[in-house]
């Protein structure tokens, strides 16, 4: 579906594609260039006292490069990185038996941190600040806790929900760094770069043209180049110009501001069927035939930060912006909708 060439998220095999284009160290990486400086100090810092690195929290919306980063650290470094999630521990066994395995100076790169269970959770905490856990051996009154001694090591959480960690695990982190979506200029070069890695000759136009469509997510702009090197394969001559990018795009439904048919198709029965609003998110699934969750994740944030949809107490009411986008005027008894609050949750 085309949703998913215009998502943030990706699934096993776009993130093989992916990383090939990855860039390998911090003169390679493009953009949050405040993120890098700050990585840049504390990593240099460490190498001269010849210790492993502070815990790293990354934070910020999916497909902005927190995976890379922690990647670019483990080669900064010149440690060993152990890559897991916390959806694939559910157990405080499951997260003992990684960190017992764990040599010293290795940097474990935990996905997800926020959806880690609440006991591993817990073992971690001891794990990150004293460099040990406690294993229980047995069950009921008989059972002893061992405590085992861990290398010291660094743990990089990343996570799209900060909101979500509980303080006491926030604040065992050393740094926290909140990555931000880039701009056009920065998305650009990254599209070069990686037509480069690909071999795809791309002409300037074009890759301006990709770079303004990509939703402020290197990932996303990667993923719209492949797309657009396959048209000018198969209807062109090889080269990426401006009238294969923008038949390419229009293929995929991808429009000037980058929404995509799932974004577009909200708007349009945001205004279409219920005048603009307000509505609520299931409500509106419904009449999409969508579920809540998806519209929450994959559309509604891009709309927000558009300024094509609001969210206010009485439910998600569509800008005068998001009535221009898809050609129409909102009616002039509705333009008082647009000054309510916005809903902060």
């Amino acid at each position: 579906m085309n949703e998913a060439l215009s998502s943030d998220y990706s699934d096993d095999s776009e993130r093989v594609q992916e990383l090939a284009l990855r860039p390998k160290n911090l003169r390679e990486f493009v953009g949050q260039e405040r993120v890098a400086t700050q990585v840049d100090l504390l990593l240099t810092a460490a190498r001269s006292r010849q210790t492993p690195a502070d815990h790293i929290l990354l934070s910020g919306p999916p497909g902005l490069g927190k995976t890379t980063l922690a990647m670019i650290i483990a080669t900064e470094m010149n440690a060993p990185i152990r890559i897991t999630s916390g959806p694939a521990i559910q157990h405080a066994g499951d997260l003992a038996s990684i960190l017992s395995s764990l040599v010293e100076g290795e940097i474990l790169f935990l996905d997800e941190i926020h959806r880690m269970s609440r006991p591993a959770e817990e073992l971690l905490y001891m794990a990150m600040e004293d460099f040990r856990v406690d294993v229980i051996v047995g069950k009921g009154a008989g059972a002893t806790a061992i405590p085992l001694s861990l290398p010291h090591f660094t743990l990089i959480g990343a996570t799209t929900r900060a909101g979500l960690l509980p303080s006491p695990l926030r604040d065992r982190f050393g740094f926290t760094a909140q990555l931000d979506f880039y701009g056009d200029d920065e998305l650009s070069t990254i599209v070069r770069r990686s037509a480069d890695l690909l071999k795809v000759p791309i002409v300037d136009d074009a890759v301006v043209e990709i770079g303004s469509r990509s939703r402020g997510t290197p990932r996303v702009a990667n993923r719209l180049l492949r797309r657009v090197r396959d048209y000018a394969e198969v209807h062109g001559n090889g080269t990426i110009d401006q009238g294969s990018t923008q038949a390419a795009l229009a293929m995929y439904e991808v429009d000037l501001l980058g929404l995509d048919r799932l974004d577009r198709t909200l708007l349009e029965v945001l205004i279409r069927k219920f005048n603009g609003g307000p509505v609520g998110l299931t409500t509106l699934a419904m009449s999409m035939g969508e579920e809540a969750e998806t519209l929450e994740s994959l559309a509604e944030p891009f709309l927000l930060r558009k300024g094509l949809l609001a969210r206010t107490p009485r439910g998600r009411v569509a800008t005068a912006s998001g009535w221009a986008h898809i050609g129409l005027k909102p009616p002039q008894s509705e333009l008082g909708i647009f000054d309510m609050p916005p809903l902060d949750a």
